[in-house]
């Protein structure tokens, strides 16, 4: 299984439409994919239509057992999607209070990897939505994934929480045995704004070695693909936003893998 983990310390920058279309192109090859929304705000989990306030079963299940989820458990958690070959562990909004709750007991950081083992052998592919905040669920993002992969609005107001996002991937990899490779994907832009087009530039004098050489562009098809539950790729394959992603997803997947984790 390859990992991966979208994160940013700045909400609104396409972390959750950035997730599900590379989870949609993945899945049209013909992999199995499972999606892990760990936002409490559950973006991901409406995105498919389910209610993060009712849902009975959620990944905050995988975090009540002292660090270590029951065998079984993450298996019992998924929940089938509007892709056949895609298959999520939601979120509900109950994930706002494990901070509180929990924190302070140990091995709490490495819940996802555990859960993740106990389905290594079902899925190809798994891709983490991470909430936009430092703490105990995006540590678990950061620590479970082989890849990160951090969108960027391409306006000058997201350049300060990138900056924050690249200081906590330097912090987790003094813990880590293998650095954390990280692509930046700009996202959002448009090329007839002064802002975009700066922001931009200045991602690639101060980012070269991370930066996703092309960006995602405004494209409406992807919101009106939120809006009907589908995947990008299954509303409108053609559209500019899919076909950008299909380009980012091709250079993600030329890079080194990285099989073994924190």
């Amino acid at each position: 299984m390859k990992v991966w983990a979208v994160a940013n310390q700045k909400g609104g920058v396409g972390k959750t439409t950035t997730s599900l279309a590379l989870a949609g192109l993945i899945a049209d090859a013909g992999r199995r994919v499972l999606v892990i929304d760990l936002d409490p705000h559950g973006s991901m989990t409406s995105y498919f239509g389910y209610d993060p306030d009712t849902l009975e079963q959620s990944v905050y299940d995988l975090f009540l057992h002292q660090g270590n989820p029951p065998a079984g458990l993450a298996k019992q958690v998924l929940h089938p999607t509007s892709h056949e070959l895609i298959q999520l562990l939601p979120s509900t909004t109950a994930l706002a209070t494990l901070e509180r709750q929990i924190s302070a007991q140990g091995g709490q950081g490495m819940v996802i990897g555990k859960a993740l083992a106990q389905l290594w052998d079902q899925f190809d592919y798994a891709i983490i939505d991470s909430p936009p905040l430092l703490g105990l669920l995006m540590v678990n993002a950061l620590a479970a994934c082989q890849h990160l992969i951090v969108p960027v609005q391409t306006e000058f107001l997201a350049l300060k929480g990138l900056e924050r996002m690249v200081s906590t991937v330097n912090m987790i990899n003094r813990s880590r045995r293998h650095a954390l490779p990280y692509t930046i994907v700009p996202t959002l832009f448009d090329r007839r704004t002064q802002a975009s087009l700066q922001t931009l530039r200045i991602l690639r004098n101060t980012y070269p070695d991370e930066l996703w050489h092309a960006y995602v562009p405004i494209d409406t098809r992807l919101r009106d693909a939120s809006r009907a539950g589908e995947v990008p790729s299954q509303f409108d394959s053609s559209s500019r936003g899919v076909a950008a992603y299909r380009a980012l997803l091709k250079h993600l997947l030329s890079l080194p893998v990285k099989t073994q984790v924190a």
